[in-house]
């Protein structure tokens, strides 16, 4: 024991922090208001709450820990978001486990030291791959689907041997302040965990949620709108081309959508563009104030110009492409581009939260603004949406 106690103060804060995805997907009060679940399950990470809060958390004791190997397999087609943090010390040392443009990132603060490290292969290609880490001397071993990924070595004299007390873990969120971390990173991470061990570890989790959100069997690209989701923006960060216009691409199979594809809204004026999908009527409807323009259902790719003076659609479907302009006579669609926001999958409303009604049911495999690919992770407001993947 003293030998194992050694190695872990040696560098293991990594690796004891991978015991946190012991989660489950049924659970049971315990008395805190809190679910208890329990370890080896599927989990969905990116399920609605306070985007740094984790949605999975325990407390076990230092002495506990018996075994320094861990995996568990992963699952995203997100390039970024955070998988894992563990602490000792209430916080004083700290590990954190994330994607960065699709490749692991670790960060470590231990003592005097603060570790950044990113490298491996690219994990957000939507298949499963698995990740086991291990504690090899003073170096802490990253490695994917059997092959070495990533290898950071701790050595430090402040470094104590002495590692009593209690070790917090927490799945899909931090404990600490974002701000303590050397590379900053979008949280939410749009991703799936199975399978894990965690250093032979059975203590129960602890989760805040009535439930937790289950994980598609299948997967492809795009953005997943389950007929409750939205994501709000400030049309403000978009880039206004006076000569070119604002210019919005969607992608997806419309006869598949029903709802509100998009919406966009200025303060204190009345709903000015909204795209909607019937499945009753077999319609796609584009709304410009009082103009209504519908389109086939069988779209497949829909590509909206806005200029002040005109509107340019370009629509995509099995049959071939068809383009047309019209003048736009309500000059309210331009200047509310200028002030308002844009939602995408839902009807925007009135008053400060805009979320509205009406709202989209389907897959859209590509959302571009500008001629740019739309993250949906840096919208203001995102409900309910799975921001990379749709069920296939």
């Amino acid at each position: 024991m003293a030998v194992l106690c050694k190695a872990v103060a040696d560098g293991l804060l990594f690796s004891l922090s991978l015991a946190l995805l012991g989660w489950g997907a049924e659970g049971q009060g315990n008395g805190r208001g809190m679910r208890e679940v329990s370890g080896g399950s599927t989990v969905y990470l990116s399920q609605d709450r306070d985007i740094w809060r984790p949605l999975i958390h325990t407390t076990v004791n230092l002495s506990e820990v018996s075994s320094i190997k861990s995996s568990f397999q992963l699952r995203t087609f997100d390039p970024e978001g955070v998988i894992f943090y563990g602490d000792t010390k209430d916080g004083e040392d700290w590990f954190v486990l994330s994607l960065k443009d699709g490749i692991p990132l670790m960060q470590i603060k231990k003592e005097d030291m603060l570790v950044s490290v990113a490298g491996g292969p690219k994990l957000n290609d939507g298949k499963w791959h698995t990740l086991e880490v291990s504690n090899k001397g003073q170096f802490v071993i990253l490695e994917v689907d059997g092959s070495s990924g990533l290898t950071v070595g701790l050595k430090s004299k402040l470094m104590e041997e002495d590692l009593s007390g209690k070790l917090r873990m927490a799945l899909g969120g931090i404990l600490i302040n974002k701000n303590m971390m050397i590379v900053e990173f979008e949280p939410r991470m749009d991703g799936c965990v199975r399978e894990g061990s965690w250093l032979n570890l059975s203590s129960p989790w602890e989760t805040e949620a009535g439930e937790l959100w289950p994980c598609h069997e299948n997967i492809q690209p795009g953005s997943y709108f389950p007929g409750s989701g939205v994501a709000i923006f400030e049309t403000s960060v978009f880039t206004l081309d006076e000569d070119g216009g604002v210019q919005i691409a969607l992608a997806g199979d419309f006869s598949h959508m029903h709802g509100t594809i998009f919406s966009v809204k200025a303060p204190g004026r009345e709903l000015t563009v909204a795209l909607v999908a019937n499945n009753n009527t077999k319609e796609v409807t584009l709304t410009l104030g009082e103009e209504r323009i519908s389109m086939k259902k069988t779209l497949q790719r829909l590509v909206l110009t806005i200029q002040p003076e005109w509107l340019r659609v370009v629509e995509e479907d099995p049959s071939g492409i068809e383009s047309h302009a019209m003048p736009l006579r309500n000059p309210g669609v331009w200047s509310a581009w200028r002030e308002g926001r844009l939602a995408i999958g839902s009807l925007l409303g009135e008053g400060d939260d805009n979320v509205g009604s009406h709202f989209l049911t389907g897959c859209l495999k590509e959302i571009q603004v500008q001629g740019k690919d739309l993250d949906l992770d840096l919208a203001i407001t995102l409900k309910s949406v799975s921001s990379h993947s749709c069920p296939a």
